[in-house]
């Protein structure tokens, strides 16, 4: 009788679960840095939903299906003052184990559990790092940028607050 029951319950844990869903599960842990740290990192999914945010380095928890089939796509903005802001897109995209529900979740793990639970997805990349450049601003607010002109080019205006540089 026990030996019945402990082979009644197996079978229908293989039967109500995928394969995908026992291995990989339907969430993702992903470990964001950046170049400085520092940065805000505001996560939205592929509905324009802000779903956190967070500074580097952190680690956030996302969910790889956004429905049933579907993946989810990420963008990550990273941004911190005084540097260029950097956008990073993480998608969703098969899952290795989904194709051990051949062998072992049968068609309720590869049609219905691992599809609608999203576990049939990994998101990609698995790490996230940005690496932000530095902006050249101006005293004036502008973003600095270096302009080469000869003498004879630089308008009159400005002739006055040239200053000679001594060649060694």
């Amino acid at each position: 009788m026990k030996a019945r029951s402990i082979l009644a319950c197996a079978v229908a844990a293989l039967l109500t679960t995928g394969c995908a869903t026992i291995v990989s599960k339907s969430t993702q842990t992903m470990m964001l840095t950046s170049v400085p740290d520092g940065a805000t990192v505001r996560i939205t999914n592929k509905s324009g939903v802000a779903v956190n945010s967070s500074s580097t380095p952190s680690t956030v928890t996302l969910k790889k299906g956004r429905g049933y089939f579907k993946p989810e796509t990420y963008t990550l903005s990273f941004s911190k003052e005084g540097y260029k802001p950097v956008d990073i897109t993480v998608r969703g995209s098969v899952n290795g184990w989904y194709f051990g529900n051949v062998i072992f979740g049968g068609l309720i793990g590869l049609l219905a559990v691992d599809p609608a639970t999203g576990a049939m997805y990994t998101l990609q990349p698995k790490e996230v790092a940005a690496t932000l450049d530095a902006l050249k601003v101006a005293r004036d607010g502008r973003e600095q940028t270096l302009t080469v002109l000869l003498v004879k080019e630089v308008p009159k205006e400005y002739v006055g607050q040239l200053v000679p540089i001594a060649a060694d």
